[in-house]
């Protein structure tokens, strides 16, 4: 790669390209859900507004990967709409934002991260998620239909 990579906090003007992204993921394995619906068409609301963070990876300065995270309390957050766009695939982007998001969340105060994931359709991000340190923890009731993994981060302080 002789471009170098960037992983920035969203700003407004990454709306377009987090929506385009994540629905390019979804749509092509599943379908729109109401939970990425709202997630998708307000990201600042949905995410932003309750403490959540948004990373966007650019690559030659244009957004090609997103991952959030929601709040939900006590220094827990949930991963969601992690993405690589599919024409940027293969230049190791999902796992640098990551690695760079993650620990950004920990210096952020985050004690413990969680996912929901997808067996069948997402074998690939799970294998990272594994070496990005996540265990499998048991599947409570997911907002989401696709979901049959639920995996969990800790942070030692």
């Amino acid at each position: 790669m002789s471009e170098p990579i960037l992983i920035v906090d969203y700003t407004p003007e990454h709306r377009t390209r987090f929506r385009e992204i994540n629905e390019q993921w979804i749509v092509k394995s599943y379908f729109l859900e109401e939970e990425d619906i709202k997630t998708l068409n307000d990201p600042e609301e949905y995410i932003l507004k309750n403490g959540g963070k948004i990373f966007i990876a650019l690559y030659k300065g244009f957004p090609v990967g997103t991952c959030a995270y929601l709040h939900m309390g006590e220094r827990v957050y949930e991963m969601i709409k992690m993405g690589v766009d599919e024409e940027y695939r293969g230049l190791r982007i999902g796992r640098m934002i990551g690695e760079v998001s993650l620990e950004r969340m920990k210096d952020h105060g985050a004690r413990s991260i969680f996912l929901y994931s997808n067996t069948k359709g997402s074998e690939l991000a799970i294998q990272m998620y594994r070496k990005l340190g996540f265990e499998e923890i048991p599947l409570d009731n997911a907002e989401f239909q696709r979901a049959d993994i639920k995996m969990e981060l800790h942070f030692h302080p």
